[in-house]
């Protein structure tokens, strides 16, 4: 009887382990650790999701990460051809004046652009980041209309600029969340341009000046971003590492001395990795369905994304993503290219994570006369068939 039971109970193990071999594993992510920080955020650049926050959309004074969005107005001018870098800048004598962080730049001498923008960017020079707002627009005044307008585009909705500079202001505000988007822009816009920004030292005019993001230093797979800090600001920093094929951007806000903020930046930066990984899910254009066209010259249309989608998950939870398409009912021509004509939606445990539009992959015109009243008899017959349950 000993012996049966022991195999009894061996059989049951076994069943039961095989059982639950099938279940998908629960995620398990700690929470983020504690931060010093008064706010931060954790973005994947890929999938743009959040991974950690603390007080993410709270007002906070930016100080000099606002120059981040002094050199993504910069560069889309240089993209755009409205000023070069080989650009001679005569600087002013408000810009010689500027107090705070400078790369000693003097009024009346022309300095070129790029190096205006190292001086800016290595440098966190306010003089310089003055001297290029005002070749772009003529004064800062003007510059910082431009700073706002593109704030708005990239859906910054809780953040105003009055300066180029990050210089105190109670009108001058942002928060972590704003700045993680400005970050990704920055780094998805401009890929060469934003090499400046891994850049660990700049020589002007006889000094040399370090890079203030001691990250890079600390860190190899950190490659930028910008630190900012004042007495009411405290010591901020703006982040951005890539290790295999997975960037994270992180924004520390209002710590307590410079090396804090790079303390809890690679902690923040070291969490993200170590718990979650990013996947790529599906090619833009790519066709993912179809979608029946009622009275138009084709019967299908493929339907698919207009961006790439990437997803990031809890480590190991891959293969437990639940992916569901929903196509809108009796879809009638004309279709243009890229309209919205049904959903994507990713999901974890039940909790949606992505959800996309499919929109068209090609445009669908009016069939004929015959064609259009063919269509309409068929979809007449189907849905009275629908309509007596057959």
């Amino acid at each position: 009887m000993t012996k049966l039971s022991s195999f009894f109970a061996l059989f049951l193990f076994s069943i039961s382990s095989a059982f639950a071999a099938t279940l998908p594993m629960p995620s398990v992510v700690p929470s983020a650790p504690n931060s010093s920080a008064n706010a931060y955020v954790v973005l994947d650049f890929n999938s743009n999701q959040i991974l950690a926050q603390k007080n993410a959309n709270e007002r906070v004074e930016p100080a000099s990460l606002t120059k981040i969005m002094t050199g993504f107005v910069i560069i889309n001018e240089l993209s755009n051809g409205n000023i070069h870098l080989d650009d001679m800048v005569t600087i002013s004598k408000k810009a010689w004046k500027m107090p705070g962080s400078k790369m000693f730049i003097e009024v009346g001498k022309k300095v070129s652009v790029k190096n205006l923008i190292k001086g800016m960017v290595i440098q966190s020079g306010n003089d310089a980041s003055v001297a290029l707002a005002e070749h772009v627009a003529g004064s800062e005044e003007a510059f910082v209309q431009l700073m706002n307008s593109y704030a708005q585009k990239l859906g910054m909705k809780h953040t105003h600029f009055m300066n180029a500079t990050g210089l105190p202001n109670a009108d001058h505000y942002t928060t972590a969340n704003d700045l993680a988007k400005l970050a990704r822009a920055l780094i998805h816009d401009f890929p060469e341009e934003y090499k400046w920004y891994s850049q660990k030292k700049f020589t002007f005019n006889g000094i040399t000046q370090y890079n203030r993001n001691k990250l890079l230093w600390q860190d190899s797979s950190v490659d930028g971003l910008k630190t900012g800090h004042t007495q009411s600001a405290g010591y901020c920093l703006v982040a951005s590492a890539k290790r295999n094929n997975m960037r994270l951007i992180s924004v520390v806000l209002g710590t307590n001395s410079a090396k804090m903020r790079v303390q809890e930046s690679q902690k923040l930066l070291n969490y993200g990795f170590r718990f979650f990984e990013t996947h790529k899910l599906y090619s833009a254009d790519q066709r993912l369905n179809d979608a029946r066209i009622w009275e138009g010259q084709t019967d299908n249309v493929g339907l698919g994304l207009t961006q790439d989608l990437y997803v990031s998950t809890p480590r190991g939870q891959y293969k437990n993503l639940k992916i569901e398409t929903l196509v809108e009912p009796e879809i009638k021509a004309k279709i243009t290219k890229g309209q919205p004509l049904g959903t994507l939606t990713v999901s974890l445990e039940g909790k949606n994570i992505v959800e996309k539009p499919l929109v068209a992959l090609s445009d669908v015109e009016e069939g004929s006369f015959f064609k259009k009243i063919f269509d309409q008899i068929k979809l007449l017959f189907l849905n009275l068939l629908s309509a007596i349950g057959l």
